[in-house]
């Protein structure tokens, strides 16, 4: 498999958060991160919208993102 992304991503576990721009959001696990992007479980890709925060508490880390993929539970991440 010929990889594609411009930052080499860490693989975490880590228990994260996003949150939509008008309220609201849903708890998810953060699998692997980079400075560029992320991925990430969640219960269901269905109902995330466009644009939102990735916050994980632990590391008081926000950053703004927008899905770039999905699968049954996961979404794919770039941040902006």
């Amino acid at each position: 498999m010929i990889e594609r992304r411009q930052h080499p991503r860490q693989r975490v576990l880590k228990r994260g958060m996003l949150t939509f721009l008008g309220g609201g959001g849903v708890d998810c696990t953060v699998r692997n991160i980079s400075s560029s992007g992320a991925r990430v479980d969640v219960p269901s890709p269905v109902g995330i919208p466009a644009q939102f925060h990735l916050v994980i508490e632990t590391d008081q880390f926000i950053r703004r993102g927008r899905p770039v993929w999905n699968s049954d539970r996961q979404i794919g991440i770039a941040f902006d």
